[in-house]
């Protein structure tokens, strides 16, 4: 079991098939998370609507328009109520982390939020029909810690590695394989395919789609993802991406 400091409160993750953030928070210290995680908390934990000034850009980065926040002192536990793995991410002063939607759990209340739009899309055809997939989802989660050292807690499906990405060095991910990267890894789509049989976006099956990712920053990634919405459809029109025919 890992345990870790924040302030004068701790954290330790407990279990292993469904892990549970167990926080042990000091008066006058608190965290913020969204409802549908709180497990377990001591009655004199003070749970409360957390006042977010920017809460639209919340719901429209996919988390809930109405987050919560505890102050201790006392215990407050959070699972995601899913098989996976909690990663702990320390953050230091000045230092920001990119998550992929849905995967965050919780973070002390001194890591602020915000959100951009990934800009990694692409478009399939279906006769007159078309329709715009986003692998990684319209927008990411950006968490910082300005000025103090924050705790940020996330979940993710299976096992999660992490590589250290040098700079122009490269990494091929399934999107919703990815969990978070550095602000300094670049990504756009890459698409990889058979050049002998090909003659149309849809009509082969072993083609790839791809997320590359560029260095320098870390890069983490858990090992259970979806299948992309539209993968092996007629594809149409994408954002910049890069090309390999075998």
């Amino acid at each position: 079991m890992a345990k870790l400091h924040f302030g004068n409160s701790s954290c330790q993750i407990e279990g292993v098939y469904v892990p549970v953030a167990d926080v042990n928070l000091a008066a006058g210290e608190g965290v913020y998370f969204t409802h549908h995680v709180l497990l377990w908390k001591d009655p004199q934990v003070n749970v409360t609507t957390m006042p977010l000034a920017g809460g639209w850009k919340r719901l429209l980065a996919g988390m809930p328009l109405i987050m919560t926040q505890a102050v201790g002192p006392g215990h407050i536990a959070f699972s995601k109520d899913d098989p996976g793995e909690l990663i702990p991410v320390p953050l230091q002063p000045g230092q920001s982390l990119d998550v992929r939607e849905h995967l965050f759990l919780a973070a002390t209340s001194n890591v602020e939020y915000d959100w951009f739009q990934t800009g990694v899309w692409f478009t399939t055809q279906n006769g007159n029909d078309t329709e715009t997939h986003y692998p990684l989802g319209v927008f990411m989660d950006r968490f910082s810690a300005p000025q103090t050292p924050g705790l940020l807690m996330l979940h993710a499906a299976g096992n999660v590695f992490v590589r250290q990405l040098g700079p122009g060095q490269t990494i091929l991910v399934k999107p919703t394989a990815l969990v978070f990267k550095d602000p300094t890894v670049q990504m756009h789509l890459h698409f990889e395919r058979p050049g002998a049989v090909f003659s149309g976006w849809g009509s082969w099956g072993n083609r790839y789609i791809w997320l590359r990712l560029v260095g320098p920053g870390r890069v983490a990634v858990q090992s259970v993802f979806d299948r992309i919405e539209g993968e092996s459809r007629n594809i149409w029109r994408f954002s910049y991406a890069t090309e390999q025919v075998w």
